[in-house]
């Protein structure tokens, strides 16, 4: 019997692309985001509120929508007038690479400054796949509990920094923003975190002006 080892990171393939995806992106000054979260987080209606106060401040936007079926957020994004490609992945959990460069095709890239990558709803696949985005947010709903970053600490852990939505219902939640803060500087010391609420405006000036930078 011949024992044959097979060492190959199975990722390798989507790495590659994205590493295209990236340069591709840098030599036409897009600084692109990739947004996980879970389903009901509030990645979209956070998309609509940024997309509309970056278009008043001149910032030139495009989006890229994951989802397993229907355009319907990339629909609520189109009615903004933004470049939106809708990708859906008929069951699968994360985008990947490839399908990225595909969408990459159909978009203005040199009349871009911004391009926001909203993943499928998921905690779990879309962290492992490398999109070629120059940073990635996870987006978490107090909603959702602040234990999520220790039950999900791998996830966060890939991230750059943390939004936490639907700070408006903050008072109808046990959710702690200073358990979570914690729990998130141990998995991730340094992480920068924007609590937010899309729906009032709170917090949305210290996010938009960190985007403007």
């Amino acid at each position: 019997m011949v024992e044959v080892r097979l060492d190959r990171n199975v990722l390798e393939p989507n790495a590659r692309i994205a590493e295209g995806n990236r340069r591709l992106l840098a030599d036409h000054g897009v600084f692109a985001l990739n947004m996980i979260g879970s389903p009901g987080c509030g990645k979209t209606t956070l998309l609509e509120t940024t997309l509309r106060r970056l278009t008043e401040a001149g910032v030139r936007t495009a989006v890229i929508e994951g989802d397993l079926e229907t355009s319907r957020d990339a629909d609520r994004i189109r009615s903004l007038r933004v470049p939106t490609v809708q990708i859906n992945t008929r069951g699968g959990c994360h985008l990947d690479a490839r399908q990225v460069a595909g969408a990459l095709k159909d978009l203005p890239l040199d009349d871009i400054h911004l391009l926001f990558i909203e993943n499928v709803g998921n905690l779990v696949c879309p962290t492992a796949y490398d999109l070629g985005e120059t940073e990635k947010t996870i987006v978490l709903s107090v909603t959702e509990g602040h234990d999520k970053p220790v039950k999900y600490a791998g996830a966060f852990d890939t991230a750059d920094f943390v939004i936490v939505s639907k700070l408006d219902l903050l008072p109808h939640t046990d959710f702690s923003l200073e358990t979570a803060r914690a729990d998130l500087e141990r998995i991730k010391p340094g992480i920068r975190i924007f609590p937010l609420s899309a729906r009032t405006g709170d917090g949305m000036g210290q996010w938009l002006d960190w985007l403007r930078r």
